[in-house]
Order: structure tokens, then C-alpha cells, then sequence
């Protein structure tokens, strides 16, 4: 099983960069905002309680995200291997990750971040909402889930370097080019 993170913030094209990750790898892509929008659509009562937090901007806390991915993960038994987009966003989260891999048999092989400056990521989100209508890539909520990134989550990338696991490459350029610096990383695994 090969198991992957891809960071980066919101804007670094850790979705377009997955579908391309999923098609040649044959894993499976978790995106934990994926699975909180259709929580959200489907009018779960997750969803109401989630849908709340990301209008504001708001992280989810620790607990919902964690049962939710697990319960994702569990779907998909015979799975080659997973891409975790937007997963683990704090140190606690990598760890619970850990934990529950190592329960399973598995563990994450590599966490590849993706390395994009923000007046960049501005006019991408900007680009996106415009594009898909996304209510959390509005510029206020946008802007605030960004400095969220660097603020916070980004604290979780030592974490991974003190394993040895994690690699940084650059996210601005050609959509090709940079699937191609990644896929150079996957192979050596």
C-alpha cells in the first residue's frame, strides 16, 4: 500500500494534481474538504454542523475529521494506496493518522508539499471561485483560510521532516511539470 499526503495550501493544486496522482497511481483520493462539501450537500447532520464552521472560515475540530476520514478509509478495503488531500492540518491529526495506519497495517509513505507563495495563491482561489462558485474561495473567507495555512497547519510539516517523510517541491509552473516532480518523488518509494 502506498499512502501519501499532499499539502499545501488552499490554491497549490493539491486537487488537480491528485486526480492526475490517482489515475496513474490507482489510489484513492481522501479530500477532507471533499467529504465535508458532500456532508454539506446531503444535508447530513454532520454536514449542518460543518457547514456552519467552513462559512465562517473556521477549522472542524480534530474529532469529526479524524471519525470522517477513518469511516472513508474503511470504505475502500482493497485500496492500493491513498492520497490525503488537506489531511492532517494539525500535529494531533498526524498523529491519529499514524495511529489508526499502523492499526490497519500501513503507514504514510510520504508527505509532499507543495510550495506556492501567497499573491500566487490569491489569484488562483480568486480564479477557482470565480470559475466553481465555491463559497469558501470567496476573498474575505479565502484570505482567511490562506493565513490559516501559514499561520497554523503549516506547523505540521516538521512533524514529517523529523520522519525523514516529508519533500517540498515547487507548485508554480506548468500543471504537467510540477506532476512530473511529483511523480519523481513517488517513484522512489
Amino acid at each position: 500500500m502506498l499512502n501519501f499526503v499532499l499539502f499545501g495550501p488552499p490554491g497549490a493544486g493539491k486537487g488537480t494534481q491528485s486526480e492526475k496522482l490517482i489515475n496513474k497511481y490507482q489510489l484513492v483520493h481522501i479530500s477532507t474538504g471533499d467529504l465535508f462539501r458532500a456532508h454539506i450537500k446531503n444535508q447530513t447532520a454532520l454536514g449542518k454542523r460543518v457547514s456552519k464552521l467552513i462559512a465562517e472560515g473556521e477549522l472542524v475540530p480534530d474529532k469529526i475529521t479524524i471519525d470522517m476520514l477513518e469511516e472513508e478509509i474503511d470504505k475502500n478495503p482493497t485500496a492500493k494506496g491513498f492520497v490525503f488531500d488537506g489531511f492532517p492540518r494539525t500535529i494531533p491529526q498526524a498523529a491519529e493518522l499514524d495511529k489508526f495506519l499502523e492499526e490497519k497495517g500501513s503507514k504514510i509513505d510520504g508527505v509532499i508539499a507543495l510550495d506556492v507563495d501567497k499573491d500566487e495563491l490569491v489569484k488562483r482561489v480568486a480564479l477557482r471561485q470565480k470559475e466553481t462558485g465555491r463559497l469558501d474561495d470567496q476573498a474575505e473567507k479565502s484570505q482567511k483560510r490562506i493565513d490559516e495555512y501559514f499561520n497554523k497547519i503549516i506547523l505540521v510539516l516538521p512533524y514529517y521532516d523529523e520522519q525523514k517523510k516529508l519533500t517540498k517541491i515547487n507548485g508554480i509552473g506548468n500543471i504537467d511539470d510540477v506532476f512530473n516532480n511529483l511523480c519523481a518523488v513517488i517513484d522512489k518509494y
